[in-house]
Parts: structure tokens; sequence; C-alpha cells
């Protein structure tokens, strides 16, 4: 009985000293985890302070005194000593004064607008009602004059009505001679710039300065010649356009793309879009491609016939 109860001792008593190593071994990591958490603390708080410091070093308020400033809590090396606060007095230095002039230079302010050099100028002369002297009724003289200021004056456009009219003139001896066929002579009014409209070269010229220089569309072109005294509409704008650059612009620009490639250097850029409807009869939504071209004062003139139509047939789209 001695011996089963012994035996039933034995596995509590391991059990408990298992415990125990393992509460002393856990209590062991508690105290170096205490102190890891210590020295973590310390060096936060150390960091923090740095930082600190230097933040006001940076950001804070400066003294001209010194160069040096002394931290927080920390006594400076200089203080007690005045011959390093106080500046070194020598006989040349007391007896020396310094003076000195600031000069500032006076900016003229400019205006914000002004004419061009190249504008027609207009001047107005006032000149005094009375020229009378009041004390000796004698005629007084010129001694001067003041240019009082400069006024910009535009004047509008306005519409007018040109009228074409041919002459006839027949002679009368010749018509009495009924031996003598007769003699009539017309005036020849010239050819329209648009044959059929009512459009001058001056309106064409407004009209596409307006679309390609101003960006102005022709929708909005319409109103502003409705303004004027001129009623169409921005198919009519369209029409004219279309007409001035086939009938006048075309030979220009075929006479400056003979010239272009007849030269030796070239630059060229490529430029792609869509064109709702095309002449060629291609879909709307195929690329259709316009090549730009430059070439330099220094460029020579290729006289090869052959290098001259590979390039023309390179423009072709």
């Amino acid at each position: 009985m001695v011996n089963t109860s012994s035996n039933n001792k034995n596995p509590y008593g391991k059990l408990i000293r298992l415990l125990e190593e393992q509460l002393a071994h856990s209590n062991q990591q508690n105290k170096d985890l205490s102190k890891k958490l210590d020295q973590s603390t310390k060096q936060i708080e150390a960091l923090t302070e740095q930082i600190r410091h230097l933040t006001k070093l940076l950001y804070g308020s400066k003294s001209e005194k010194s160069k040096y400033n002394v931290p927080d809590g920390q006594g400076s090396l200089f203080d007690d000593d005045p011959a390093f606060s106080e500046p070194e007095h020598t006989e040349e230095q007391s007896q020396q004064t310094i003076s000195y002039t600031v000069v500032r230079k006076v900016k003229s302010k400019k205006r914000n607008d002004s004419l061009h050099d190249g504008i027609e100028v207009e001047a107005i002369h006032h000149h005094p009602k009375n020229t009378i002297c009041d004390c000796c009724q004698g005629q007084m003289i010129e001694i001067g004059s003041t240019l009082v200021r400069e006024e910009a004056k535009f004047i509008p456009a306005k519409m007018m009505k040109v009228q074409h009219i041919e002459h006839a003139y027949e002679c009368k001896d010749c018509k009495v001679d009924s031996s003598q066929p007769a003699q009539i002579k017309r005036g020849k009014a010239p050819q329209p710039a648009i044959q059929r409209s009512i459009a001058s070269p001056s309106v064409l010229a407004k009209v596409i300065y307006d679309k390609f220089a101003q960006y102005l569309p022709l929708y909005r072109q319409v109103k502003e010649w409705n303004r004027y005294g001129l009623n169409t509409n921005d198919k009519n704008l369209s029409n004219w356009v279309i007409r001035v650059a086939h009938d006048w612009l075309l030979p220009v620009y075929e006479r400056m793309k003979e010239l272009m490639m007849a030269k030796s250097v070239l630059h060229v850029d490529e430029t792609y879009g869509q064109i709702i409807n095309r002449s060629d009869g291609k879909s709307g939504k195929a690329n259709a491609y316009n090549w730009v071209f430059r070439s330099v004062c220094q460029a020579k003139v290729n006289n090869d016939s052959l290098s001259k139509r590979i390039i023309s047939s390179s423009i072709c789209p």
C-alpha cells in the first residue's frame, strides 16, 4: 500500500516542479522585456527631445548676438566671461564714424496700353479763340506748344453698294452715212472675283481673314455681316472661300510647291485627321493625311528631275 501511494504522489511532484520552472522562466522573460521596454522608452524620449531642439533651431526665433543657440537646460561657456559678450574697443574704432547713403532707383511705371509705331497720326491743334492782347489790344504771337495727351481713334468698317455701269457711245456722223457701219464703243467693267456673286475682293478678304486668322466660324460671321448691311448665310460664305481657294489661291500654291520641290533640303511634318465627305470616295472613318513642307533659304536648287518626281509623288495621299 505504501509503494502505491508513493507512486501516485511522484507524478504530481514532477508536474509541480515543471510548473515552477516554467513560472521562473516566464518571470525572467518579463524582467528582460521590462528592461528592454525601459531602454526603448528612454531612447524615444531622447530622440523626441532632439527633434524638438532641432525644430526649434530651424523654425524658432533666432538672435543676432550669437550664432550658437544654447539648448534648454544647458549653460553657456561664454556668459560668465564679459570678454566674449562685449565688443572689443580700440582707439581707432572709437574715433571712426561710418556713414552711408541708400540710393533707390525709381522705376518709371509703364503703360499697359500703347499704339504701334506705324499707326497713322492725326494731330489736332487747339488755338485760343482770341489772340488779341487784353492789355494793349495788339496781336499775340505763338511761343510754343505742348502735347497734352494721346488717344486711340477707331474708324469702324462700313458697307457700300458699288454699281458697275457700262456706258455706250455712238458716232452720230457715221450713223447718218448709210454706207458706213455704226460705230459704237462700250465701257468694259472689270471681271468679278466670283462670277454671279455680289462678293467683292474686300469682302472675300475679310471673310478669309476672320476665318483663318481670327478663328471666327462662318456661322458667326453671318451675324456680323448682317449688322454691316449684307444679308447672307454660312453656305454662301463657305462657297466663297472654296471658289477663292480654287480660282485665285491654287495657282499661287502650285507655284510655291514647284519652287519648294526644287530645293535639295525639305522638312516634312505629317498630320492625320478624318474627313466626312472625301473626294476620293473612301470612307470617312479612314484617316486622311496632310503633309506640311518647309525648306531653308540656304538650300540649293536640285536640278535632278527624277528626285523632283519622287518628292512630288510622296505628297499625294
